[in-house]
């Protein structure tokens, strides 16, 4: 999958309505068909699951511990950071021109300042790119 196809299948699984998983499924899909999409998602979201449910029963019954008050404000800017390092390493992979860096740029201000439905952004975004600026 060349980086391109791979910014494609993100951006419709970003535009696509559920949860951002589904970009598992897409390269499933564009690997090997229906029956890549189907081993690619159990095997994304059967195991992380079942850990989940298991973490989140443990959880449940220790939440007014110190301890666990303590990892959960320390998630949060772990969290923020992957997220940063993700936003990062898309960017550099769907920006091949200056063109492209500055509407990656204007549109992370847009959205770090505004309120405004990310979907607009993915609106003006494929209309520049149809009318040839990038």
């Amino acid at each position: 999958m060349s980086d391109r196809q791979f910014a494609d299948v993100f951006a419709i699984a970003q535009v696509s309505p559920g949860p951002n998983v589904i970009i598992v499924a897409l390269i499933g899909y564009h690997v090997a068909g229906f029956a890549g999409a189907g081993v690619a998602i159990t095997a994304m979201c059967g195991p992380t699951c079942t850990l989940a449910f298991f973490v989140a029963r443990t959880w449940d019954r220790f939440k007014d511990a110190h301890s666990s008050i303590a990892i959960q404000a320390g998630l949060v800017p772990l969290s923020l950071g992957l997220i940063a390092a993700s936003a990062f390493v898309l960017a550099r992979t769907a920006d091949h021109n200056v063109n492209a860096g500055l509407i990656t740029a204007a549109t992370a201000a847009v959205a770090y300042f505004t309120r405004i439905n990310p979907l607009w952004m993915f609106a003006v975004a494929g209309v520049l790119g149809l009318s040839g600026w990038l």
